[in-house]
């Protein structure tokens, strides 16, 4: 039995994790937070207004902060949501800088880059899950922060880090897999996700069409014109959306589904949509891009080289072919929140073995007026 850690979460300020979720980083830290909770610690959440668990956790309020009409009216002001997401960070680790035995362990979720370039100035401990590729202002804070603690979603997403980082550790995003039991299957194929274009959703509508199965569309409308231009002209009989699900009715219709397209135009990082469609025995058929094939393996889904629809649509009906069974315990065995939070947990309890963060800049504890 681990002892119990203080662990404080990082996530987006602006974004609440609750349901139905914003993007697959909402979800994960919504898993993650969760199932840390369930067994044993003390979980703080520093998340967007509107965080919703469904498990006793604190919750980490940052000031709001709205520029003066002197400050708005500078050339130099940014977009306000910018003032506010840098506002929220900062106060945020300053909070943790002067208050270093609050916390036993810092885990960082957030793709803002002030939480890493701020670290050396925290003594508690702190690991930066890297959920995407490199971005400019995150590589910048990581090159000048060469000691901060990283993970990675999947092998590519490390790889992509290496030129800053070297080999970091990679710790595979779960899912609760009782939350995504195994379904019956169908005929029906089923897309699910964020409808943007670097998601692809237009591509499994040519597919689905060019293997004559009917599509069922899930998920947050995130660009309306993209989904006004390219996915609403397809709605009707053979193509339906079914809307921006909660967890257990989306469960509930991938579970129903013969197939899964997964259909990214970009290197997904992990691919939380492959895993939880394969928890509900539901195989996939994808492009073989990003962290993907990862996830998949030889027996849980058919991979065809990215953009390639006519071969995703030959993939779509090898993949009603799969049996659930095999695709289930390819999900227990590689997809599980477990196997995650046993890793995480090791990783806590080196930083914790580690001790407080040497060389950590300090601030005064009060301003003087």
């Amino acid at each position: 039995m681990r002892d119990a850690l203080r662990i404080a979460i990082v996530a987006s300020s602006r974004y609440p994790i609750a349901q139905p979720f914003a993007g697959g980083l909402e979800a994960h830290v919504w898993h993650l937070t969760r199932a840390l909770t369930l067994a044993g610690h003390e979980v703080t959440l520093f998340a967007g207004a509107g965080s919703d668990l469904p498990v006793d956790s604190g919750r980490l309020r940052a000031e709001l902060f709205e520029p003066s009409a002197a400050a708005r009216s500078d050339v130099s002001m940014p977009a306000l949501e910018v003032m506010h997401d840098h506002h929220a960070y900062l106060s945020l680790m300053l909070s943790f800088s002067r208050n270093p035995g609050e916390y036993d362990v810092i885990h960082n979720h957030s793709l803002h880059h002030l939480p890493v370039a701020m670290g050396p100035a925290v003594q508690t401990p702190m690991v930066t899950t890297l959920h995407t590729p490199p971005t400019p202002w995150l590589e910048s804070a990581l090159t000048l922060a060469p000691g901060t603690r990283c993970v990675a979603v999947s092998r590519h997403t490390a790889r992509s880090w290496s030129h800053v980082l070297g080999d970091i550790p990679v710790v595979h995003n779960g899912v609760q897999l009782d939350h995504w039991p195994v379904g019956p299957g169908g005929d029906d194929l089923v897309w699910f996700g964020r409808f943007v274009p670097e998601k692809g959703p237009h591509l499994a509508i040519e597919a689905a069409h060019r293997a004559g199965r009917r599509l069922r569309l899930a998920g947050p409308i995130s660009d309306t014109e993209y989904f006004a231009q390219h996915i609403a002209p397809s709605l009707g009989d053979l193509v339906h959306y079914e809307g921006h699900l909660h967890q257990h009715d989306l469960a509930h219709l991938v579970g129903s589904c013969g197939a899964t397209l997964v259909t990214p135009v970009w290197d997904e990082p992990y691919g939380l949509v492959v895993a939880e469609s394969l928890a509900c025995g539901t195989p996939v058929a994808c492009f073989a891009r990003g962290g993907i094939p990862e996830i998949v393996g030889k027996s849980a889904g058919v991979l065809v080289p990215p953009g390639d629809v006519d071969a995703l649509a030959v993939a779509a009906t090898q993949a009603l072919g799969i049996d659930r069974g095999v695709v289930r315990r390819h999900a227990e065995d590689h997809c599980s929140d477990t196997a995650m939070i046993d890793r995480y947990m090791d990783i806590y309890a080196d930083l914790v073995a580690e001790g407080p963060v040497a060389g950590a800049w300090s601030f005064p504890q009060e301003v003087p007026v």
